[in-house]
């Protein structure tokens, strides 16, 4: 739900801060723009390995069959220079003992590479497996624990944000999961590569490994700049993410105003900074390749001019050199994968700590331990001194009381900030009053459950949504049970059944996004008609004909007979016409109850309710 102006609070424009506010001494998450962090984080990994137990198995197997994968991968030099050393080089062995043994090795080589194919296959199909249903099990819970949150948190967390955390933060942990196997995969090899070179040969191995303290300095200097790179990087598509949904969201401004080149030419620049940042990030990452690629090369060098001086001497087999030879090329490209997935491992672990912290909000408003289910109601509402503020230093209510009778009418009136909506809100409980009580035929709703609360009480706003399902299913909403037939009664105790028959499917009409191929009135009218399905006993319009012209509004407000009926209804308007009838008239200024009673009482009395219907129903300045 949208309630403009509500909140005032707001995440920022400061990209790569993550700041917890407390909030009426609660903690609220303001989500931030970092995306490079750590490349190992112990604890963003030890609660993925909770996500991992329920698919131990499967995970133990691949595991297993990741390790056949590396053992046939690092047997093959091995089996090389076993060749060169005992059937080639071997003039001492008899040519048929020789070609014998050859066609053994070969037999050999052939089983390896099935098993390597087998391997490979079998540890990867595993934990894709693994992966994508840890990926499912964490969007669900990400989703679950969003439909938690108070308005609170929405006031405070931009959407655009929620959503990268859900769908690209989730699919960066998912790229993590199969970077993390293979980066298992490689570090095994390496040490298998180290562990077989040593015991082949000690001397020749300590020979190839020289270059590796060349290679740790040049990434821990290459590391710090890498991840500035990276970071710039985030905050250069954050920009160009957050700019794209407003412009998207605020297209018909837009166009009204004929601002359409203004923005392109802003939203041309934050792509440009994006586009300078990857560069550089590229330049940065195409530097390094390079320098493993010389150290490989140096180390190869090394490997021949000492190596084969040894063999000449009589010291070493040409088996082994060769054997070694390999080694030193394979050694190495663990080394490149490593590197490759570095940045890939900072944005991965970040993208885990941002889903964690996302996921270990507290939601503001919760049920208390003491909290009862709501009896079936007779909708009478009382705010008792009720307070409220959404900064501690700002009272949007002060000293509210309003004492509402089932079955009345009450509208509320005032002008613009004089904390209308605000009642509303607190009434459904999207947030919790600072001061004072609500209580609903007696009960202290901070008392009640909330879900029973919402089933007994439904909203109609000023611009209703919409889903992007059947006109059926919108007017059914949560009310699953609900059959066609009272859907289609509803309608036409409304006036909306025959409008709906006149759409292509009906009932069934598929509504494009937010209703969008519909009227506004249309989806007004739809909403009424989910209120009524609804049936509660307390049902709040905030501004509910206050953007349609005065057709469509006489058509709502016929409708508006049959939906209040036998209903307590608590009614926003700017138009005083639509309330003239109303029970009670209660006039909000500057977060204070002005004036009560009815219509002609009002107008008699001369004050501020007279001032809003003589200026032909405007809002007046706050003063």
């Amino acid at each position: 739900m949208s309630w403009g102006g509500l909140g005032q609070g707001s995440s920022g424009n400061l990209p790569g801060i993550l700041e917890i506010r407390r909030l009426r001494g609660r903690l609220s998450l303001v989500l931030e723009d970092v995306e490079f962090g750590k490349v190992y984080d112990s604890k963003v990994v030890f609660r993925l390995l909770g996500y991992v137990r329920p698919h131990l198995k499967l995970t133990i197997f691949s595991l297993l069959t990741m390790l056949l994968y590396i053992a046939t991968q690092i047997s093959v030099p091995l089996l090389v220079g076993l060749a060169m050393n005992q059937f080639i080089q071997n003039a001492d062995l008899p040519m048929v003992e020789r070609l014998s043994g050859l066609d053994q090795i070969g037999i050999i080589f052939l089983c390896v590479a099935v098993a390597n194919l087998v391997g490979n296959y079998l540890h990867l199909i595993g934990l894709a497996k693994v992966n994508q249903a840890i990926l499912r099990k964490l969007r669900v819970e990400m989703h679950a624990h969003l439909q938690k949150m108070s308005t609170m948190f929405y006031d405070h967390n931009e959407v655009g944000r929620l959503m990268s955390r859900v769908q690209n933060d989730a699919h960066a942990l998912q790229e993590f999961m199969m970077i993390l196997a293979v980066g298992m995969a490689e570090i095994v090899s390496l040490g298998g590569i180290i562990a077989l070179m040593l015991f082949w040969d000690f001397q020749l191995a300590l020979i190839a490994f020289s270059v590796i303290p060349v290679f740790a300095v040049i990434m821990i200097l290459w590391q710090g700049r890498a991840r500035r790179s990276f970071m710039r990087i985030r905050y250069a598509i954050s920009g160009v993410n957050a700019s794209l949904q407003e412009n998207i969201s605020g297209v018909r401004v837009t166009q009204s105003m004929n601002r359409q080149t203004i923005n392109l030419n802003q939203f041309d620049q934050l792509n440009k900074e994006h586009l300078d940042a990857n560069v550089s990030a590229t330049k940065l990452t195409a530097g390094l390749m390079p320098s493993v690629e010389i150290l490989t090369a140096i180390a190869f060098g090394l490997l021949v001019v000492v190596g084969g001086r040894m063999e000449q001497e009589g010291s070493l087999e040409l088996g082994t050199m060769v054997g070694f030879a390999l080694y030193v090329q394979r050694f190495f490209e663990p080394i490149r994968a490593l590197v490759m997935q570095y940045a890939m491992m900072q944005r991965a672990m970040t993208a885990g700590m941002r889903i964690f912290e996302l996921l270990d909000v507290e939601p503001e408003l919760v049920d208390s331990p003491t909290a009862v289910d709501l009896p079936p109601i007779d909708g009478g509402v009382e705010l008792k001194g009720v307070s409220f503020h959404y900064v501690p230093s700002v009272e949007v209510l002060k000293d509210v009381s309003v004492d509402i009778q089932p079955g009345q009418r009450v509208a509320i009136v005032g002008p613009t900030g004089a904390g209308k909506t605000t009642i509303v809100a607190l009434v459904a409980r999207f947030y919790d009053v600072t001061g004072g009580a609500i209580l609903i035929d007696g009960h202290d709703i901070r008392e009640i459950k909330r879900s029973t609360l919402a089933n007994q009480m439904s909203m109609v706003l000023q611009e209703p949504f919409l889903f992007s399902s059947s006109v059926a299913d919108n007017i059914r909403f949560s009310h699953r049970d609900v059959t066609d037939a009272k859907i289609e009664e509803a309608s036409k105790a409304l006036g909306l059944h025959e409008f709906i028959t006149r759409l292509p499917e009906g009932y069934e009409t598929i509504l494009h996004e937010r209703g969008s191929n519909l009227s506004l009135g249309q989806r007004q009218l739809i909403a009424f008609a989910r209120a009524l399905v609804a049936d509660p006993k307390i049902l709040i319009l905030d501004e509910a004909t206050a953007n349609v012209d005065s057709y469509t509004e006489n058509v709502i407000q016929k409708a508006l007979k049959e939906l209040l009926r036998g209903r307590t209804a608590i009614i926003i308007a700017h138009r005083l016409s639509t309330i003239m009838d109303a029970d009670k008239i209660i006039v909000m200024s500057q977060g204070k109850v002005v004036e009560s009673g009815r219509h002609n009482e009002l107008m008699a009395e001369e004050g501020l309710y007279a001032k809003l219907y003589a200026m032909n129903f405007q809002d007046l300045p706050v003063e």
